[in-house]
């Protein structure tokens, strides 16, 4: 069966995966219901109502009936999607922590769990308890094994150069985002765009494929086409699967593909120190400069290794003798003289690597 790319596919999740061929899927996101067993209406201290989630797609017989259907619609998740694949899954402290059982019996490994710290959250109109200010996300591959895709680099970027960390602080579905039908919410628990473009960068490349078999409003697609994924949204309601499919309607893919990419020093290639050497970016003889104001000196050999004083070895070795430490990236430490200025050796390093593309 040829995989139905950008289209959404309408009736239950569990049957229509279990229709997709095995193992054909990249990610899974997945924003199931949260059986919250709402005990009356949610009331504002001015008496008007909270829109809060009463559908007939969130309610359950019982807690046993929710852990079926979550064991059935992960099961078959599981099948669809590839070996090194990931699945995401939001959810509450209604049934965040049963999915998470769930996910392990099937021999889910959970990677991390995130929270989704909302700056702008509802508060606890009756002051009975703390107000819900988070989500949390389970991000997890199909076994220890899984050579699955983590963007640490690209995330990193987009972090101002900081390493992402496991909370995020993300703002509520508002505004002209939010979809509306006759002036009321669409869909009750839409997603904002933000955190849906972050899972994507975190553990997707470009081309591949996303699978969300609780389309909803369509966020997820949305976001796979902004970012040059495919997407497989399935959806049983036809009110949102209109709904979604008019938002996508209007999305204009990418136009240039250049846009997409990203680096990664995982699959960088490896550029030996001999390599700048051997192209005449430096030559034997040549001093290098670290350090505090660059006092730290080596003399480089024809062998690419590096004499300071009584220390010789790889730029790497030498580098951290010389500061006394445990361990030295020497690219980025040592620097050559151009002119008046002090250039670090990495510069040459990746005009190499350009020249490898």
């Amino acid at each position: 069966m040829k995989l139905p790319l950008d289209t959404i596919l309408a009736g239950d999740c569990v049957s229509l995966m279990n229709d997709l061929p095995a193992g054909s899927v990249d990610m899974v996101f997945a924003d199931p219901p949260y059986n919250l067993r709402l005990g009356g209406e949610l009331l504002r201290p001015d008496n008007s109502r909270v829109d809060g989630v009463d559908e007939d797609w969130d309610r359950f017989t019982d807690t046993e009936a929710y852990d079926r259907f979550t064991r059935d619609w992960l099961t078959a998740a599981r099948r669809v999607l590839k070996d090194d694949g990931t699945l995401w899954v939001i959810g509450s402290y209604h049934n965040i922590f049963r999915v998470g059982a769930v996910l392990q019996d099937l021999g889910f490994w959970i990677l991390n769990d995130i929270i989704w710290r909302k700056s702008n959250p509802m508060p606890n109109f009756k002051g009975t308890r703390f107000a819900n200010a988070h989500e949390t996300l389970i991000w997890c591959s199909k076994s220890p094994d899984a050579r699955y895709t983590f963007n640490y680099e690209a995330l990193k970027s987009l972090n101002d150069d900081v390493q992402m960390r496991s909370d995020w602080v993300l703002p509520l579905c508002t505004g002209h985002e939010r979809l509306k039908t006759d002036g009321r919410k669409t869909h009750p628990t839409q997603k904002p765009e933000a955190l849906l473009y972050r899972v994507l960068m975190t553990a997707s490349r470009p081309g591949e494929v996303v699978l969300d078999p609780f389309f909803g409003t369509g966020t997820t697609g949305a976001m796979a086409k902004r970012l040059g994924r495919h997407f497989i949204g399935l959806e049983r309601d036809e009110g949102y699967l209109a709904a979604a499919q008019a938002r996508l309607d209007e999305i204009e893919p990418l136009s240039d593909p250049a846009a997409l990419t990203y680096s990664s020093k995982r699959t960088e290639p490896r550029i030996p120190f001999g390599s700048v050497l051997e192209r005449g970016l430096l030559r034997p003889g040549d001093l290098l400069y670290g350090g505090i104001r660059q006092r730290a000196q080596a003399k480089v050999r024809s062998d690419g290794t590096l004499i300071a004083a009584e220390h010789r070895g790889s730029i790497h070795k030498v580098g951290a003798l010389v500061q006394g430490a445990p361990a030295c990236n020497g690219w980025t430490f040592w620097h050559f003289r151009d002119g008046e200025s002090y250039v670090p050796i990495d510069v040459l390093r990746q005009k190499i690597r350009a020249e490898l593309h």
